[in-house]
């Protein structure tokens, strides 16, 4: 009972404290938490936005690849499952916290990324595609949306930071722990085993352990 009493106490006394500071702090950044939380959130939106670019034009892709090697079915197969397992995974707060469903996020992602790498190779063995326009355009944008989407991770940690930091220090801490109790510090991206350059598809003379034999 009195270590319930004491932390009834606590609460009280830091409302009274927020109260006491509400009018000498109230240009000091009352409103900044959830500026930051909603500026995090957005850049995370954008994240997913990415993500989903990439698995519309990988599908595009599918489909153009499809119609010049129609019997290459095993390895578009590959692809189509892939997407599937990658999007079916939205990235959340929830998710970024959770270590094993964060894992799970990354490995859809990679699977997508080595049946892409799979396709490119076969896709070589069809002179008409690497003449077809319309396939190296979308080589072109899902390039371009890799490099986007590393961007995006960068962008969204800075974000997370930026939140975190302001709620750890004076005096956002009060605010946290009072008018924005709602509000939780957010958990950034972790660089994985070997993460030291951006990932990259890789669109001639692809190798790694991803990679297809060329036939």
């Amino acid at each position: 009972m009195n270590t319930a009493l004491q932390r009834v106490s606590r609460l009280a006394a830091a409302a009274a404290l927020a109260v006491t500071l509400a009018g000498p702090l109230a240009g000091c950044g009352v409103n900044r938490i959830p500026t930051l939380d909603e500026q995090a959130e957005a850049e995370l939106n954008n994240l997913n936005a990415a993500y989903q670019r990439r698995a519309d034009l990988i599908g595009n892709l599918v489909r153009t690849v499809e119609a010049a090697a129609v019997s290459e079915r095993t390895t578009l197969r590959e692809v189509t499952e892939a997407r599937s397992r990658a999007t079916s995974i939205q990235l959340t707060p929830e998710v970024l916290a959770d270590p094993q469903a964060r894992a799970n996020f990354d490995a859809a992602q990679s699977q997508l990324t080595g049946a892409l790498s799979r396709l490119l190779v076969v896709s070589e063995n069809y002179p008409q595609l690497q003449t077809n326009q319309n396939f190296r355009d979308l080589q072109q944008q899902i390039e371009s949306t890799e490099n986007r989407i590393n961007i995006q991770r960068r962008d969204y940690n800075e974000a997370v930071r930026r939140l975190n930091t302001e709620m750890r220090t004076f005096p956002g801490s009060i605010w946290a722990s009072t008018v924005h109790g709602g509000v939780e510090r957010r958990e950034g991206f972790q660089a994985q085993a070997g993460a030291e350059r951006a990932p990259q598809v890789e669109f001639n003379n692809i190798t790694g352990p991803d990679a297809a034999p060329a036939r």
